[in-house]
């Protein structure tokens, strides 16, 4: 009877601690692992997204415009924003591991991730914006065409936006 009560008792005590603490499934893996793993692919997005904007820096064409670098160091500083912030969710990882409170991780995580993706969109904004610009100019020899690639631009992110809104 001893040991049949201290079995029950375990039982009993971790699966009503499980719920609590961790969720209704308990894996508590699939929580942090989940954001961890979209942390990292918009990381590395972002990465690449820096790494050619800044070798564009570097290695200016010949016809590059103040505008142009204008354009480019905005995107610049706003990919270097989108990296840092998306990339917090694997350093408050690491600093905050023996969790305390699995839900204050998921929240912490999730408003990293959604303010890194505003930085994030206007450097996609900007990058293509620039290869626009570069693209009318070759093909077309007039000032104005270039002035094209602002409303062009936007295209993607209005039909991104409308399909979300219709998505009900």
């Amino acid at each position: 009877m001893n040991d049949d009560s201290a079995n029950n008792n375990r039982e009993g005590s971790t699966n009503s601690d499980i719920p609590e603490k961790y969720g209704t499934n308990g894996d508590i893996s699939k929580d942090y692992d989940t954001i961890l793993k979209e942390s990292a692919v918009l990381t590395t997005v972002s990465g690449f997204l820096f790494a050619f904007l800044l070798n564009i820096s570097i290695n200016r064409p010949s016809d590059f415009s103040f505008e142009d670098g204008i354009i480019l160091m905005i995107a610049l500083f706003t990919i270097t924003f989108a990296t840092s912030l998306l990339s917090m969710p694997v350093f408050y990882h690491h600093l905050q591991y023996p969790y305390r409170n699995i839900d204050k991780f998921k929240l912490r995580s999730h408003r990293f991730i959604v303010f890194g993706t505003a930085p994030l969109f206007i450097t996609l904004y900007l990058g293509l914006l620039l290869g626009l610009k570069f693209g009318l100019h070759l093909a077309f020899d007039s000032p104005v065409i270039e002035y094209w690639a602002y409303m062009f631009s936007v295209i993607p992110f209005v039909s991104v936006y409308i399909f979300y809104r219709l998505r009900k």
